[in-house]
């Protein structure tokens, strides 16, 4: 009997080292992506006003489409909102966006900064306010070479009425309105 309790003893003990080792290898791994994650942050630098991968988009929650799977680029390119098609999609910022060709899933890709919707498409006037509220792709106008959506028509309005001051209060309260938008 005292042979088996000896022996158990040693193989628990065995077991219990190995479990040890275990655990302190995974807490040395999980430190080092840790690190890893801390030293590329710190790499990137501040986030500037114009870092629109920092910013949230305003993302349909069924499907993960910005701005309704309208094409970004064809407010540049065609003047007027036209839905994107499934077969071009890119991932970008946490969100699915949809093109209506592939030269335009190409221009987003090489500058998606140019393209997106300005405060993640939210409403700048909303913003202005310090609220997020969501605009939409019908309700939108290109202003400095940005594209800004819209809650609704009155709100577009306000907003063309004078660009520069809505700019100027929503780039100023945008940092406090995602602080209020949950990840």
């Amino acid at each position: 009997m005292a042979r088996i309790s000896r022996a158990l003893a040693e193989t628990m003990t065995t077991a219990r080292q190995k479990r040890k080792q275990f655990c302190a290898s995974l807490a040395a791994i999980t430190g080092l992506v840790a690190y890893a994650a801390l030293v590329f942050v710190l790499a990137a630098g501040p986030p500037t006003a114009g870092a629109a991968a920092n910013e949230r988009i305003v993302v349909d929650w069924h499907t993960g489409l910005a701005i309704s799977g309208y094409d970004p680029v064809a407010f540049f390119t065609d003047g007027k909102p036209t839905a994107g098609s499934p077969d071009f999609e890119l991932r970008y910022g946490g969100a699915v966006w949809r093109f209506a060709n592939i030269g335009n899933r190409a221009a987003f890709a090489a500058q998606p900064n140019v393209y997106m919707p300005q405060y993640g498409g939210y409403d700048p006037v909303g913003v202005s306010h310090g609220v997020a509220v969501a605009g939409s792709p019908i309700m939108w106008l290109i202003s400095g070479e940005k594209l800004f959506l819209f809650f609704d028509n009155d709100r577009r309005e306000k907003f063309a009425a004078d660009p520069a001051r809505v700019i100027g209060s929503a780039d100023r309260k945008w940092q406090d309105v995602l602080s209020t938008l949950t990840p």
